[in-house]
């Protein structure tokens, strides 16, 4: 049993290192997730697309996160899609960066953590 769920614990971890996040920018608005898969998907295995949309609107920001199943299908697809045209925009294929971070919290809004407290 218990080599059973290393050998899993190890499948798990060596499939997430595989993976690799594009993020892809100066998209049109109205690019869909499932146009994206599909052109992504002549590169190599595609494991999710996340076209990123407004929060109030739904509407789509212009950019997209694509994860690739590996190293190798993420070169690919930034050497056959970073600067082609779709659209009329030339598009930008990068790895993606870790998220920095923008320090505190929306769970602070309003809170008043200054000294000047009338209270």
């Amino acid at each position: 049993m218990a080599a059973f769920l290393l050998t899993q614990i190890c499948t798990h971890e060596s499939r997430d290192i595989l993976e690799v996040k594009l993020y892809v920018g100066n998209m049109t608005y109205d690019t869909t997730d499932e146009q994206l898969r599909t052109m992504f998907a002549e590169a190599g295995s595609v494991i999710s697309v996340d076209v990123i949309k407004d929060r109030d609107t739904g509407s789509s920001k212009g950019f997209a996160f694509i994860t690739m199943g590996s190293q190798a299908d993420a070169t690919k697809a930034i050497s056959m899609f970073n600067g082609k045209e779709v659209g009329g925009r030339p598009l930008t294929v990068n790895t993606a960066k870790a998220r920095e971070d923008r320090g505190g919290s929306r769970s602070n809004y309003g809170s008043n953590r200054g000294g000047n407290s009338r209270y």
